[in-house]
């Protein structure tokens, strides 16, 4: 008798006894998590168009090395940026309310079948990516290791590519676990 019998015009269940009203409302508390995201967000923007200023404006003085590490440096911020925007979608659509953004013209492809087990397979992904520019990067100034114009020692260059390769087999066993569950599912 504790299920849902109608649904009030906000959306809300009614005749839900307190205490499971209680916690399914519960889920609002993320909401404040979710809008700390979008500010956090901002932040990448402002630090995205700060970084392009400084590459236009010094552009003639950088080297190709240099050039090439800021426009990676751009990209690592976008994909951070779109990792963002997976979690706050994804994760408000899944975890607190409903987008209704059924037929929209700019709703994302993967949103009509987001589940926590999509969801952490695509952030998982997001962060092979996101760690791979990191990586990237490391390996363009691996050359220096040994100088002053070094930033890297060696073990930290293997530690990142350990992180790197540990990140991969991660998602690799989340995809399978969440494939496993897909397929026992579909049996029953």
């Amino acid at each position: 008798m504790d299920q849902i019998r109608e649904t009030s015009h906000a959306g809300r269940p009614s005749g839900l006894r307190p205490l499971p009203a209680l916690i399914f409302s519960s889920r609002w508390l993320q909401l404040p998590l979710y809008i700390g995201l979008i500010v956090a967000q901002c932040v990448y923007v402002f630090l995205f168009l700060k970084e392009l200023v400084h590459l236009v404006l010094h552009a003639a003085e950088f080297t190709e090395m240099q050039i090439m590490l800021v426009v990676l440096g751009l990209i690592d911020v976008v994909m951070i940026s779109n990792l963002l925007v997976m979690v706050i979608v994804g994760g408000y659509e899944t975890f607190v309310s409903r987008l209704n953004l059924q037929g929209h013209p700019d709703q994302p492809e993967w949103l009509s079948h987001v589940n926590a087990g999509v969801l952490k397979v695509k952030l998982a992904m997001a962060i092979i990516g996101i760690s791979s520019i990191h990586l990237l990067r490391t390996f363009i100034e691996a050359g220096y290791v040994g100088t002053a114009r070094s930033t890297y020692t060696e073990t930290g260059i293997i530690l990142q590519t350990v992180i790197h390769s540990v990140f991969i087999l991660s998602a690799i066993g989340i995809a399978y676990v969440d494939r496993m569950t897909q397929a026992t599912s579909h049996h029953h």
